[in-house]
């Protein structure tokens, strides 16, 4: 190394380690150039495949997506609904709605996952690059290992999942439903273990009850990484009651600590548990982040649903 040079390898590393993160955030929330959020064009469905009295198929639940003015879908499947993958894909094409993701529970031996195996493939197939909302289950003893020993566990299948989603343009959203792996702080360790450029959050209000006095100090750790924030009503108690957006007493704030932060990726609106009819759910559920809109005065993202 010269005289006079020994300061600048020390400041690329910063730089490129800067650039690194700025394009993990950028990756992660899907920038639109928009910050009009809650604007009804930047709504996912969400939890609308199982949780309909009507099961409707792949055509009528795009049609109702269609009438509702929807024009994405996160994809939540049981396994009978594997045969219909490709009139599921087929369906939102025709029907120019978006698949923003798609649902997958997996195992601690992922590369044995025949589930896994078929999204995979359809998505392959059908030439779709999405995301992948993950929760990994089943992994024997997790409870009695150490912080360290989890993080490792629990990064194993989701490197694997991650590696093979990558090779088709595909990104993994770990998503927050309860547990040790659904703690969004337990899924930044394990994002920053891997270190994996398509790997981030999926945050769900719904499964939110731990995060409600804290979430203001707590939303900023997991922006870089988020994927999607899917919103629910919230009513403080013990336990927290989740019921439909506006209904509650504790989403409001939430709802508006989103929209002054940084985030500018989609926003989820989910039926289940709202009413057995996915179309009324989604309806319930839009309607009442209209009263929350009207009552913070965004009037842009209020525009959009007239």
């Amino acid at each position: 190394m010269k005289p006079g040079n020994s300061g600048r390898p020390c400041i690329m590393f910063v730089f490129v380690l800067l650039f690194c993160v700025q394009q993990r955030e950028v990756e992660a929330q899907k920038i639109k150039g928009t910050d009009n959020i809650y604007a009804r064009e930047n709504l996912i469905a969400w939890c609308i495949v199982p949780f309909d009295v009507k099961n409707r198929g792949p055509v009528e639940r795009a049609e109702m997506l269609n009438k509702l003015g929807i024009t994405m879908l996160a994809y939540d499947w049981r396994e009978k609904h594997i045969p219909t993958f490709d009139a599921e894909i087929e369906a939102l094409k025709k029907h120019h709605i978006k698949l923003q993701a798609f649902w997958l529970n997996s195992g601690p031996n992922p590369e044995n996952d025949k589930n896994l195996a078929a999204i995979f493939d359809v998505l392959k197939r059908q030439g779709v690059k999405t995301e992948i909302w993950c929760m990994v289950t089943g992994i024997k003893d997790l409870d009695k290992m150490s912080q360290e020993e989890k993080v490792k566990a629990i990064a194993k299948p989701v490197s694997y999942i991650a590696d093979k989603a990558a090779e088709i343009g595909c990104s993994v959203g770990l998503y927050n439903h309860g547990g040790w792996y659904g703690d969004p702080e337990n899924q930044l360790q394990v994002i920053s273990y891997l270190k994996k450029p398509n790997i981030g959050i999926v945050y769900n209000l719904h499964h939110a009850e731990s995060d409600l006095d804290n979430f203001a100090g707590f939303f900023p750790k997991i922006l870089p990484h988020l994927y999607a924030v899917n919103l629910m009503g919230l009513k403080k108690g013990s336990p927290v009651k989740v019921v439909p957006i506006g209904e509650g007493d504790a989403e409001a704030a939430m709802i508006k600590i989103v929209r002054d932060s940084k985030y500018r990726g989609p926003v989820g609106i989910i039926n289940e548990d709202t009413a057995p009819d996915a179309e009324v759910g989604l309806t319930m559920n839009i309607n009442g982040l209209k009263k929350i809109l009207a009552e913070q005065g965004d009037k842009a993202a209020l525009k959009t649903y007239k």
